[in-house]
């Protein structure tokens, strides 16, 4: 194996890794919890282009990164309806303005 195959192999290897991690999270719904931030993935310098053999296996992971992307979307609405809806019976508003009530006895 050539070592710019090697490479690529290699950086597949983190892509995959990372998204991977990614749809373990929304599966067990650890957004609720810290998690340490990444950062953005960029090829490693002086790599070449992508072998060909190896666009299938890229293809793979990118359409895995962005429905993992959806999935984090998705949730991230969810915690926010959640979050109002919480709010909402916490504070008992259910919208309407609040009962005034008139002391008539005075």
């Amino acid at each position: 194996m050539s070592d710019w195959r090697s490479a690529w192999v290699a950086a597949l290897d983190d892509l995959e890794a990372d998204v991977t991690r990614i749809e373990e999270l929304l599966r067990t719904d650890q957004f609720n919890r810290d998690t340490p931030a990444t950062d953005p993935w960029a090829p490693p310098e002086g790599m070449g282009p992508l072998p060909l053999d190896l666009r299938p296996r890229a293809d793979r992971i990118l359409a895995r990164q962005i429905a993992a992307a959806e999935g984090i979307a998705r949730a991230m609405a969810g915690n926010r309806r959640q979050a109002a809806l919480a709010n909402r019976i916490e504070l008992f508003d259910s919208g309407a303005a609040p009962p005034a009530y008139l002391d008539r006895a005075m």
